[in-house]
């Protein structure tokens, strides 16, 4: 679908940068937003008197919602106006805001969310329909970048103003802030310019009842792996098939509706009819690595992402505020990459840039395998995050330039709902994978060290419940074992059992995502390799 064709000398229009204000802010709204509400639980939890999953739900709500709809909302898009529509669901994120900051009781903070996450759902496209028809070249590309950016800006912001708000006010001032960002988007967006809206668009119904449920499903499936049961089903379970767990029925099940899916969409395009998401944006395998790698590189983010808090909140029995100090150096590093790599766009193809990415991934995943400990403050661990970092913030603006420049201006809105359901995709299941790694390998670690000492006898494993073991702190095992006629040696045996268990696995985990990381070299050599004077032409071959 796209071809390498010699740039003519042509001076290219600078446009003011006060519109991309406005988008950055949009995509800081969003980022924000998700990132408060974890800071935010408990908070919620204690004034509300509910236990956590309850608020938790809402976080899972806001990400189906945006899972489910987005395909919907880059249509709507391109009917409506991409700038009108843009306007409308901000407004509705401010309304979302509202309900967060006045909402008197838990269920208000969950329908708040479904109405965030559906605003978001066309906020995703938008950004970038309407980075394409403001910004072009070398200035389009840098737009991209500051996306990138922005999701890490907003991520690490609201773990430290959101922490020091609850610690201080309390959960709801946070939202104000989403309140702020969502009027000052509102007033911005009357500085960006968009095509009128096409209203013969007709939206494929079929297609996005089947897309959604499909994604919904996998959403579901994958996120709920280590909760419902890998294969059979555990306890927390909410049904049973066969005795089977749910997770891998909804996952299977989400496969089945997403290629029904793409059997539909074939099919409708070679009617002649307008489907729900043009398949030309992914005509070539080029196009195909980019978002290969686009899932991969966000899958490692948030398997890296699931690691560090579970291990300085739940295995330190640190706060969040702590771990938002951990991950700072990651973030950050994000944030200066992802802005700064489109620098590096005219000396090097967009190929050689993802292979030194994800070599750069790698090596930092391997060398955290190797030199990390129960501290993540060292400065050996401290440089890996900042080299993984480096490697993603690179490849996350990276895959979605080459997918946007590869694609004509008019399908730049399905350009961006691809890329908002490869991402919730992705994190979904980078975040699966991850748990449900660390918990086997755990499992693996301490049945194996039971079984090597003499000192721990068969009847005071089976109290222990080693068959359900999970990450605990040393303290909450020393009071697990206070239950059981465990003798101090034997507690102290067991103490140092789970913390080599717990380093080791982490260890082991680290190296398997290397591994994956190794992988994606495959799918980043396929990306474009177009020179510093070559552009890519986005426009059908004749």
């Amino acid at each position: 679908m796209t071809n390498t064709v010699a740039a003519p000398a042509q001076t290219v229009e600078r446009k003011s940068w006060l519109p991309m204000v406005g988008l950055f802010l949009a995509q800081v709204l969003m980022s924000f937003n998700v990132a408060a509400l974890p800071v935010s639980l408990g908070g919620m939890v204690e004034e509300f008197g509910v236990p956590p999953t309850a608020v938790s739900t809402a976080i899972v709500v806001y990400g189906l919602s945006v899972a489910a709809l987005v395909m919907v909302g880059a249509k709507l898009g391109q009917r409506v106006g991409w700038v009108i529509m843009f306007r409308i669901v901000v407004a509705l994120f401010a309304v979302s805001a509202l309900g967060m900051v006045f909402g008197p009781t838990v269920n208000w903070v969950i329908g708040a969310q479904a109405l965030a996450g559906a605003s978001a759902a066309i906020i995703v496209p938008s950004l970038v329909a309407l980075i394409a028809e403001n910004y072009h070249g070398s200035q389009q590309a840098t737009a991209i970048g500051s996306l990138g950016s922005a999701r890490a800006l907003s991520g690490m912001s609201a773990f430290f103003i959101g922490g020091a708000l609850g610690t201080l006010v309390g959960w709801r001032p946070v939202f104000l802030i989403v309140l702020a960002l969502a009027v000052a988007v509102f007033i911005l967006s009357f500085w960006l310019r968009s095509d009128k809206g096409d209203p013969g668009i007709k939206i494929d119904v079929v297609a996005a009842i089947l897309i959604g449920a499909g994604i919904v499903l996998l959403t579901l499936g994958f996120n709920n792996l280590n909760t419902w049961g890998v294969l059979v089903a555990e306890p927390d379970a909410p049904f049973t098939v066969l005795g089977l767990s749910p997770a891998p029925v909804f996952v299977v099940l989400g496969i089945i509706l997403g290629q029904a899916f793409f059997v539909w969409t074939r099919r409708r395009t070679k009617a002649g009819k307008v489907p729900l998401v043009s398949l030309s944006v992914l005509g070539s395998g080029r196009e195909r690595a980019a978002v290969y790698a686009m899932f991969i590189v966000v899958g490692l983010e948030a398997a890296l992402n699931f690691t560090v808090p579970l291990y300085i909140q739940i295995v330190q029995g640190r706060t969040p505020f702590d771990t938002a100090l951990a991950m700072m150096p990651f973030n950050l590093t994000v944030f200066v990459t992802a802005m700064l790599v489109v620098r590096f766009y005219k000396r090097f193809s967009p190929r050689q840039i993802g292979v030194f990415a994800f070599i750069l991934t790698t090596l930092a995943l391997a060398w955290l395998s190797l030199v990390v400990t129960n501290n993540w403050e060292t400065l050996p661990t401290i440089a890996g995050l900042i080299v993984f970092g480096i490697g993603q913030g690179a490849l996350v603006t990276l895959v979605f330039n080459v997918l946007v420049t590869a694609s004509p201006k008019e399908l730049a809105g399905d350009v961006g709902s691809i890329r908002g359901t490869t991402q919730n995709l992705a994190s979904a299941v980078g975040t699966a994978i991850s748990g449900a790694l660390l918990v086997t390998l755990l499992s693996m670690n301490i049945g194996q060290a039971v079984i090597n000492n003499v000192e721990l006898t068969p009847e005071l494993a089976t109290q222990v419940d080693l068959d359900n073991a999970s990450f605990i702190s040393n303290d909450q095992l020393t009071e697990l074992l206070a239950g059981t006629g465990a003798t101090d040696a034997q507690v102290d045996a067991f103490v140092e059992i789970n913390t080599e268990a717990r380093l080791s696995a982490l260890k082991l985990g680290l190296l398997i995502l290397s591994g994956i990381s190794a992988l994606a070299i495959l799918p980043a050599s396929r990306l474009p390799r177009y020179r510093p004077h070559e552009i890519p032409d986005p426009s059908p071959e004749s």
